[in-house]
């Protein structure tokens, strides 16, 4: 074998050997550098697993509440998305809220900005009763502007009643 040969097989055995310990760094040696964060917890910042992040809100706490038919009050089911999201909120002080109330296709325009108003007026006014300032929320109503389906059937109407809360970054950074 040649000199060049050798370092190369060398270099490799190094490589392979530095992949086999995931767990050479282990709480105490990664103090400070994220190490409760890292791949032996399974969180990726930013990512749906990191509870701190808009992708979990909407991933896992869910971004939405649906509606009845010309109803802007608040369901039960409703309630319990909107309570997980005030949480949420409350823990991550750096963040800040749009909520977008919808409509479906049926009836006018200037009849559905209204009920989208009311919707996201609905949804904002619990979020500050459960503790989140006003000041971190806006409401904008979309009305039938902006469906998720689009169909003339039951089963698409009722996934454009909605209230979205849609997260920003605004405080802290």
């Amino acid at each position: 074998m040649t000199h060049l040969s050798k370092a190369l097989m060398m270099a490799a055995v190094l490589g392979l050997a530095a992949c086999t310990n995931g767990n050479r760094f282990d709480n105490e040696a990664g103090a400070g550098y994220g190490a409760d964060a890292g791949a032996g917890s399974g969180i990726v910042p930013g990512s749906a697993s990191d509870p701190a992040s808009p992708a979990y809100f909407s991933q896992t706490i869910g971004d939405r509440v649906f509606f009845a038919v010309d109803q802007s009050t608040l369901s039960p089911e409703a309630r319990a998305t909107l309570d997980g999201q005030a949480g949420w909120l409350l823990s991550n002080s750096d963040y800040l809220a749009v909520i977008e109330g919808h409509a479906d296709e049926q009836g006018t325009r200037e009849y559905n900005i209204a009920l989208g108003a009311r919707r996201a007026n609905a949804t904002m006014e619990y979020l500050i009763s459960k503790g989140v300032p006003a000041s971190r929320l806006k409401f904008i109503s979309y009305g039938k502007e902006r469906p998720v389906e689009i169909c003339s059937e039951e089963a698409c109407y009722s996934k454009n009643r909605r209230a979205v809360t849609v997260i920003s970054m605004g405080l802290g950074s």
